[in-house]
This record gives C-alpha cells, structure tokens and sequence, in this order.
C-alpha cells in the first residue's frame, strides 16, 4: 500500500463519504444508467431529496411551474449536474467544520476549491467552448488531499503551513515530510470515489509545471482557475503564490481582454453558486 493510500485509509476512518456519493459515481461511470438509477439513489435521501427541489424550483431557474417530483427535478437538472450537487454537499460537510489552526483554515479552502470549480466551469464553457461540468467537479475537488493531510497528519501539517509561501514549496514539504502530497492523495479519493478518468489525471497533475501542457485540458483548466482564484484572494493560504505552467502563463496574456470579461464577472457566479451550495 502507497504512503497517500495509507492517507486515504486513515481518513475513511474519520470523515467516510456518504454512501449515495459512491453510488452516484459508479451510475455516471456506467453507460448504461438510466434516469430511473439516480431517482431510486436519491428517494433514500430525505435530506437530500429535500435540497434537490428546493434547488430546482429556486429562483436561480425561475420555472413557470413547481417541479414537485424527483424523477422530473433529476430530469431537468441531468445526471452530472445532480452528481456534482451531491458531492458538493457532501464535501462541503467535511470541510465546514470547526478551525483549530489559526492559519489553515478549513473554510478558507472551501472557499478557494468553490472559486476555482466557479471559475473552471466558465473558462471550459466562455474561452474554449466546452462542457463544463467536470471542470467544475475538478475544481471542488482538486486540493481535498490538504484537508486528508490536516486530519491524518495534524501536527506535521500545521508545521507546513507556518512556512509554505507558494504552491511549489507547499508540494516539495509535503513530500518530504509525508512521502506524497495532496494531489497524489486525492487522486487516490477519486480512483475509490469511481471518478472518470480525465478528472482523476487532473488532479493527479494540478501543480505540475509542464512545458506541453494544453491550456484547453482539464489539468490546463484547473491550473489556470486556481491561478487566477489565488490572484482575486482566494488562495489555499493566506499571501501563498500559485505558479502557472508557462504555456498556460501564455495563454492568459495573449486572450487577456477575454480573460479580464471572465474574471469581472465571478463574483456573481459565486453569488449564484452562494445560492445553491451555501
């Protein structure tokens, strides 16, 4: 067993996912699934059936009419956008917890994961014209393995923390005191998590600085989002630099004027996603 499955097994113990999360996964992995799968996952959830219409007949999707069944509510949101509410919420729990360390702060990364996956959906969607439901799931999840390491790893972590300055350090700590880091770590959440594959890679190389990086790659995506999430305040740690691929670096500054439109308009995005997430 790896250092960072060691990790994961730890952790498991303290915070396990809930079962619908899995479960949802494998239904998005499976081709054959049917609507009908994720309406008999989600009536088992009260809670989460609950949350599911209150979110469809928000006014965040002004329908004429009241969506008052679950079957309609997962036809109108699609399979992905119910699974990445379901993980979101999941996720969520875990990170919005009490802080014991007055420089790592929990809430503070759940807010840098929201922004980044806020931020991932519009540059997939706005610069390069693709889906972008898996950027944004990539985005709540790409640095989950901090919060593994916080748990698991207390004391050593938090001694990270008071020095780390910038993202390379932070990797190059982390793996001399844990023998991994947070990337490879969570790439092992989502191979248990049955994530696809694309959004396993991107995380597993969301800080690799790589002169053949494609900026419209979802590593690229990713790489870019928290880039820009750090450089509008919303960094894993307070006053950390984030570095940039060079080809990415490139990319920014030659569709600058689109990328300044985008950025103008996050924090209404967020707002929105305020609304829907909490």
């Amino acid at each position: 067993m790896s250092t960072a499955q060691i990790f994961v097994e730890k952790f498991k113990d303290i915070h396990p996912l809930p079962h619908v999360v899995t479960t949802l996964s494998r239904l998005i992995a499976d081709s054959e699934s049917t609507m009908k799968d994720f309406e008999e996952v989600i009536k088992i959830d009260p809670i989460l059936v609950s949350r599911l219409l209150r979110l469809v007949n928000s006014p965040f999707y002004g329908l004429a009419q009241t969506v008052d069944s679950i079957g309609r509510a997962v036809a109108f949101l699609g399979m992905k956008n119910l699974h990445n509410l379901v993980v979101a919420d999941a996720l969520k729990n875990i990170f919005i917890s009490r802080d014991t360390n007055a420089i790592f702060s929990k809430k503070r990364l759940w807010l840098h994961c929201a922004a980044v996956s806020i931020c991932s959906k519009m540059v997939a969607e706005r610069i390069f014209g693709i889906n972008g439901d898996d950027a944004f799931l990539c985005g709540i999840l790409h640095d989950f393995g901090l919060l593994v390491e916080e748990q698991v790893e207390t004391n050593k972590f938090q001694r990270i923390c008071t020095t780390c300055d910038s993202t390379s350090l932070l990797i190059d700590m982390e793996r001399q005191a844990f023998a991994t880091d947070h990337c490879e770590i969570c790439y092992i959440m989502t191979l248990d998590w049955n994530m696809p594959l694309t959004i396993q890679e991107a995380i597993r190389d969301h800080h690799l600085l790589s002169d053949t990086i494609v900026p419209s790659s979802l590593a690229g995506i990713i790489q870019i989002s928290e880039y820009i999430a750090s450089q509008l305040g919303h960094s894993t740690l307070p006053n950390m630099a984030t570095q940039i691929s060079p080809p990415l670096l490139e990319h920014l500054q030659v569709n600058i004027d689109e990328y300044n439109v985008l950025i103008e308009d996050i924090p209404e995005e967020m707002a929105k996603a305020q609304a829907i997430y909490g």
